[in-house]
């Protein structure tokens, strides 16, 4: 490897940039609030990019860009889909679940939540909560670290092994560092860089051609059926691409986002931000893929890598087209999409640990600063479980965040939208849905026979937990009192505000 090599060099630079953030966020951390809140005081534009640059992970630049190069326009449902399900998980759930988590006793995790929402005496729902957050965050996690080592990987000719332990320790050291306040400063920083490169990208690879005419002719030979939205797919497959964004209602790592933000009066603004932002992230991901097909058509003698692996498109282009120093720099978007939702995921499952099981069974009384170096623990120990699930070269950024996504999705989703929503609901409808909703998507995902049916399991896991939620609310007795009261409480909040 050589060490004078511009884009080592620009990616060396750029993760030194991110530890010394993580080393001024260090400062700026005096409780546990502030690891794993940011003490809730995230403005509109930091809460917009964080919360954007943690949900598009590196499946963004690789995944999604990599899935249009092999079928073309067909693709773009997903996105369609995140768009619809990110705009109205903005619009129902973020200051909702901004002010009910400050009433419920400042719940500072989704668990946290949960248990104070519906008066959890006995932790169930908390232990429960705690459990789904740390199966599909492993999975999750792992995505990350096989999308970072795919980079340096593809970058620096360096074996898988080696490659996925340089990201994953790259992404940890400023979450151990800084914790949230960390997380999201860098978060807006890369969500800048990620936008940038996705729309530079494919205007590049356009002029790099020649003309739109020259791309035409060439998608035209390649794959004439890449501008049909409706290409060979059934109406189930548009459905379940589509049915992405009902994931969004149940993704910690993003509601994490919403419940920091310094007021409900900063979510407008902030969800203008963060839907502009992501409109055109996607659009520079689909365009990536898209005139991929045509420029790898021309120079087939360059597209050996990406016949390999379509997930590395945007990768190639990038090394083929850019000056090795600007190369760096756009290269680097794909870490920051890495490292920004890892990042964040560490933080949840870090928090996670701390707060719903080291400091609820095991030292209730733990002072602060012990807290937050426990939290610092947990972030090791986590990144160790994804460093291993991801130990497989085979594995595919897109399928583990998929199964991650629609885990999340069913289990929290349904009981996020209906707690901040239906004051009936009880503490036996939480718990039903929240397990329905995991074990069908885990059941969908293995068992064949529904696996078979090509209908993507965050479907019937978040229909099924919907029904279960209901249903279990209504033949069980109702909520106590102070459960009601706080609820209205909350609700009134919010209306006041809004």
């Amino acid at each position: 490897m050589n060490l004078l090599n511009p884009t080592l060099i620009t990616f060396f630079f750029y993760i030194v940039a991110m530890v010394v953030i993580g080393l001024f966020a260090y400062r700026a951390t005096n409780s546990f609030d502030d690891y794993i809140l940011g003490g809730r005081r995230l403005g509109s534009f930091v809460t917009a990019l964080s919360a954007g640059a943690s949900d598009m992970s590196g499946w963004l630049l690789m995944g999604l860009p990599g899935a249009i190069y092999l079928s073309g326009l067909s693709e773009m449902w997903i996105a369609i889909g995140l768009i619809i399900g990110a705009w109205l998980n903005w619009l129902l759930v973020a200051g909702r679940l901004r002010v009910h988590t400050e009433v419920q006793n400042n719940a500072l995790t989704l668990p946290d939540y949960f248990s104070n929402r519906f008066n959890d005496h006995k932790k169930v729902l908390r232990v429960v909560s705690a459990f789904v957050i740390l199966i599909f965050f492993a999975i999750y996690c792992a995505s990350g670290m096989v999308a970072g080592a795919r980079l340096f990987e593809s970058m620096f000719g360096i074996s898988y092994e080696s490659a996925l332990w340089i990201s994953a320790i790259a992404t940890i050291s400023y979450v151990f560092i800084g914790g949230f306040l960390a997380v999201s400063w860098t978060d807006t920083i890369q969500a800048t860089l990620m936008i940038f490169a996705l729309l530079l990208t494919p205007v590049v690879a356009v002029l790099s051609l020649g003309d739109m005419a020259t791309v035409h002719a060439a998608l035209e030979v390649a794959r004439p059926q890449a501008y049909s939205l409706f290409s060979d797919l059934s109406a189930v497959a548009i459905i379940s691409l589509m049915a992405w964004g009902l994931g969004y209602f149940g993704q910690p790592h993003i509601l994490v986002r919403f419940m920091a933000a310094d007021s409900v009066k900063s979510i407008p603004n902030a969800r203008r931000i963060g839907m502009v932002w992501m409109i055109l992230c996607l659009g520079g991901a689909v365009a990536a893929g898209f005139f991929g097909i045509a420029y790898f058509q021309i120079h087939p003698e360059l597209a050996v890598t990406v016949n390999q692996n379509s997930e590395t498109v945007f990768m190639e282009l990038t090394k083929i087209l850019f000056n090795p120093w600007i190369a760096g720099i756009v290269l680097a978007a794909i870490l920051a999409a890495v490292m920004s939702t890892l990042s964040c995921q560490l933080l949840v499952c870090s928090s996670t640990l701390t707060e719903d099981f080291y400091k609820a069974f095991i030292r209730k009384n733990a002072s602060q600063k012990e807290l937050v170096w426990v939290g610092r623990l947990m972030v090791l120990l986590i990144a160790v479980l994804a460093i291993a699930l991801a130990s497989n070269p085979e594995s595919q950024v897109l399928g583990l965040v998929a199964y991650a996504w629609a885990g999340f999705g069913a289990a929290f989703g349904p009981l996020i939208l209906l707690s901040l929503f239906w004051k009936r609901m009880n503490l036996a409808g939480a718990l039903a849905g929240m397990i329905v909703g995991a074990v069908v998507v885990i059941l969908w995902k293995n068992i064949p026979v529904f696996a078979d049916t090509k209908i993507y399991e965050i479907i019937p896991g978040f229909i099924s937990a919907m029904i279960a939620i209901i249903v279990f609310s209504l033949i069980t007795r109702a909520p106590e009192q102070d459960v009601i009261d706080r609820f209205e409480e909350a609700d009134r909040a919010y209306k006041d505000v809004s």
